[in-house]
């Protein structure tokens, strides 16, 4: 069973150009599945709907949230198309099993006064303070994906760029347009950069080719150390913790885009989403935050209170 996920995980890399993360989450979820028809005296190649059917009720039982089934689902029916693609199976035996769905919940967001403070608070910064200005600038200006920011390549800053050449999931690239701010913190913080590569290749170090270079294995700062910068952020604007990570700033861009006019098939484009579908959950967002403003302020829900 081994052998068909590794079969499985190189041919996604290879055909798809999947993320590491997707594969790490499929060799988890694969290995999980592989391991429950193993204590049945079971094998990927043997296992029949039933067995499927009855391991997705096992993941319930164990309390699974219903998006952890629903992608261990989805990695199971992928690796038999495979299977079946490379002629190790005639029969795809989870194609017809439906999914427990996805629990609808509303993408955590920020309000427009958090994110002043946010920024504020990389303005503020006791140390590198031009380059977590200009990472808080882009994040919010483009709601580029954590990944997609700190893998910048510093060849897409050059130039006082309007916009910036973002390769997203499955190498897809999209083009993000920047605001003032973002282009004027861009071009502070990489003239201090510049300067920085320049003293160090006169000491016989090459020269990053990321915009956010970093002396770790990746070369570019990791998304590890960047959600623990903006939680330092959070404390220092006064804004919760619990409520900041990267993707609820990309979350902001979307939400306050579309209060502003903005349409979906343009944040979709932004956003870099493959499906409207995605795009459209910022429409209830917005619809419950405007509810939470009728209830707030209208004088006959205050009426009512009292």
């Amino acid at each position: 069973m081994a052998h068909w996920i590794q079969a499985f995980l190189e041919a996604q890399a290879a055909e798809l150009d999947a993320a590491t993360n997707t594969q790490l989450a499929y060799a988890r979820d694969l290995h999980d599945f592989s391991g429950w028809l193993d204590d049945r005296a079971q094998h990927f190649e043997t296992a029949t709907r039933d067995h499927v059917e009855s391991y997705l009720i096992d993941c319930e039982a164990e309390g699974l949230a219903k998006s952890t089934r629903a992608r261990r689902l989805s990695a199971i029916k992928q690796l038999y198309r495979f299977a079946f693609e490379e002629g190790w199976r005639d029969d795809n035996p989870a194609i017809q099993i439906k999914g427990p769905g996805r629990a609808k919940r509303l993408p955590k967001t920020l309000d427009i006064a958090e994110v002043d403070r946010l920024l504020e608070a990389a303005r503020n910064s006791p140390k590198e303070k031009l380059r977590n200005t200009c990472l808080m600038e882009l994040l919010y200006a483009t709601g580029m994906r954590v990944t997609e920011l700190v893998s910048l390549p510093v060849s897409a800053a050059r130039g006082d760029p309007r916009m910036l050449l973002v390769r997203g999931k499955g190498g897809k690239e999209r083009l993000v347009p920047l605001s003032p701010p973002a282009r004027v913190a861009l071009a502070a913080y990489l003239s201090a950069r510049d300067e920085a590569e320049e003293a160090a290749r006169k000491d016989g170090k090459p020269a990053s080719p990321f915009l956010f270079p970093s002396r770790g294995k990746s070369g570019h700062l990791t998304r590890h150390r960047f959600f623990g910068l903006i939680k330092e952020f959070a404390v220092a604007g006064g804004v919760s913790p619990a409520k900041v990570t990267p993707h609820t700033l990309r979350h902001a861009f979307a939400t306050h885009l579309l209060a502003g006019g903005a349409d979906l098939r343009s944040i979709q484009t932004m956003l870099g989403h493959a499906d409207v579908a995605t795009t459209e959950i910022y429409t209830h967002v917005l619809d419950e935050r405007l509810k939470d403003l009728v209830l707030e302020h209208h004088p006959l829900a205050k009426a009512a209170k009292a």
